[in-house]
C-alpha cells in the first residue's frame, strides 16, 4: 500500500458505481493526496436503517493493518484540525469505530502542539460504574444509544467545561447529523463552546452540505479528511440484523474499564513495551502476527502492534466489532461470537481466515470470560488483560 500524505500533488477525482446486494451506490470523489481504493472498500450491512459500509483499511477495525499506516493516517488528520482554534480543545471520538482512530489523532496533535491544552474522550456504549453520562443519538446505526461520560478527575473535568473548541473524530462522514447531536449536547453542558471542526478518513457529505454545516451547527464548522466527495446510494432489499445490536442496563458492570479514555485523558496512552519484548522473543524470522483489540477496546491494541513494529515484526492491527456485515465486497471472511462485554449482544471478526497468522494477540478490558476464551480458540489466540497501560496479564487460554 503506497499511501501518500506529504506530497503536494493531488491524484484525479473519479466516479464509482458500486452495485451491493443491498442496493446501488454511485460515489464521485474529489481530487486528493490519496487514492480511493487504498482508503476503503465497500461493504454491504445487515441494517435496515443503512445497507452499506465504506469499510476502511486504515481504520484497524474491520481490515487488517499495519500501525504504521494507521500513524500516518492520525498524523495526516491531526494536521487538518486548524491552528487557530481556541484552547481548550476536546477531542470526542466516536464508539465504537473510530475510538482508536480519535486517540491516535488526539495523540499526533498533542505531540505536535505540545504548548496547547487538550483533552481526550471517547463515547462508549457503556456505563462505567455511577458516573454522570450525556445521551445522544446515532440514528442509523443499528445500535443508536452513545454515551459520554463526565470526567471524574477535577482537572479533566475542567478541561472539558472550559473548552472552547471540539474535534470530533469518526472514520466517515455522510449526514453529519451524529455530529450534530453530540455538538448540542455538549454545548448545553458547556456554552462556552465555540468551533467544531469534524475529523474523518472520509467525508462524502458533498460541498454544498459542507458549507452549510456552520448554520446547522449554529456555531463555527470546518472539516477535515484523507478523501472527500459525495454519494447517493438506492435502497434495494435491505436486512434486518438477525440479533439484537444493543442492551443498555444503567447499573449493569460490562467490565468497561475507567483507564482507557472514556472518563477523559490529557496525554497519550503508552506502548507496553516490557510486553511487546517478550512477544518478540516468541516469534520467529518470516511470521506474522494480528493484534487483536476488542469491540471498544482499540487503542491498546494498536500501542502494542507499534511496539512490535519497533522490533521488526511484521504484524497487522484490527479489532472485533457488534456491526453485523454481510460476507461479500470487501467482507472476505466473517466469524460471529458471543459478546465478552456480557450485554447479549453478538460480536464479530472480519477478514481474519482460520491459519492466517502465526501469532494472534487478543487485547481485552474485561476481566476474563466464556466469550474470551472461545474468541481466543477461533483464531488461535493468546489472551491479555490490560488492567492498565502496564499491568497486562497473559490468560491461560489451554
Amino acid at each position: 500500500m503506497n499511501l501518500i500524505i506529504d506530497k503536494p500533488q493531488a491524484l484525479a477525482a473519479e466516479a464509482r458505481i458500486v452495485a451491493l446486494p443491498t442496493g446501488l451506490m454511485e460515489l464521485k470523489v474529489d481530487a486528493g493526496p490519496f487514492r480511493l481504493d487504498d482508503l476503503i472498500g465497500f461493504a454491504a450491512r445487515a441494517n435496515a436503517k443503512r445497507g452499506f459500509l465504506f469499510l476502511s483499511k486504515v481504520l484497524g477495525k474491520h481490515w487488517p493493518v499495519a500501525p504504521w499506516v494507521m500513524r500516518n493516517i492520525h498524523g495526516a488528520l491531526a494536521a487538518q484540525v486548524p491552528a487557530d482554534l481556541p484552547g481548550p480543545v476536546a477531542f470526542i471520538a466516536m464508539a465504537e469505530t473510530a475510538i482508536g482512530l480519535g486517540q491516535g489523532v488526539f495523540e499526533a496533535y498533542i505531540q505536535a502542539n505540545p504548548a496547547k491544552a487538550a483533552l481526550f474522550l471517547h463515547t462508549s456504549r457503556y456505563h462505567v460504574g455511577d458516573t454522570q453520562i450525556i445521551e445522544f443519538q446515532e440514528a442509523h446505526s443499528h445500535a443508536p444509544r452513545q454515551f459520554l461520560h463526565m470526567p471524574t478527575d477535577e482537572a479533566l473535568r475542567n478541561l472539558l467545561l472550559s473548552a472552547r473548541s471540539l474535534v470530533l473524530v469518526d472514520d466517515e462522514a455522510s449526514t453529519g447529523n451524529t455530529f450534530l447531536n453530540l455538538t448540542a449536547a455538549c454545548r448545553v453542558l458547556n456554552p462556552a463552546i465555540e468551533r467544531v471542526h469534524l475529523a474523518v478518513i472520509t467525508n462524502f457529505m458533498g460541498q454544498t452540505a459542507n458549507d452549510a454545516l456552520s448554520r446547522r451547527f449554529a456555531i463555527e464548522v470546518t472539516t477535515g479528511a484523507a478523501l472527500s466527495g459525495e454519494y447517493t446510494f438506492t435502497a434495494g432489499q435491505l436486512q434486518q440484523p438477525t440479533a439484537a445490536a444493543q442492551l443498555f442496563e444503567a447499573h449493569a458492570d460490562r467490565g468497561a474499564s475507567a483507564s482507557f479514555g472514556r472518563l477523559g485523558l490529557d496525554r497519550p496512552l503508552s506502548v507496553p513495551i516490557e510486553l511487546a519484548g517478550r512477544l518478540c522473543a516468541s516469534i520467529l524470522p518470516g511470521e506474522r502476527a494480528l493484534v487483536l483489540g476488542t469491540g471498544e477496546f482499540m487503542h491498546m491494541a494498536f500501542q502494542l502492534g507499534c511496539g512490535l513494529e519497533e522490533h521488526g515484526i511484521d504484524v497487522v492491527v484490527q479489532a472485533t466489532t457488534r456491526s453485523p456485515i454481510l460476507q461479500w465486497g470487501a467482507v472476505g471472511h466473517a466469524m460471529c461470537f458471543p459478546d465478552n462485554y456480557g450485554e447479549g449482544v453478538e460480536n464479530y471478526l472480519y477478514n481474519v481466515a482460520p491459519d492466517q497468522y502465526d501469532h494472534v494477540f487478543i487485547c481485552h478490558e474485561t476481566p476474563p470470560n466464556a466469550a474470551l476464551h472461545q474468541l481466543a480458540d477461533a483464531v488461535g489466540g493468546r489472551l491479555f488483560h490490560f488492567s492498565s497501560e502496564n499491568k497486562i496479564e497473559e490468560i491461560p487460554v489451554r
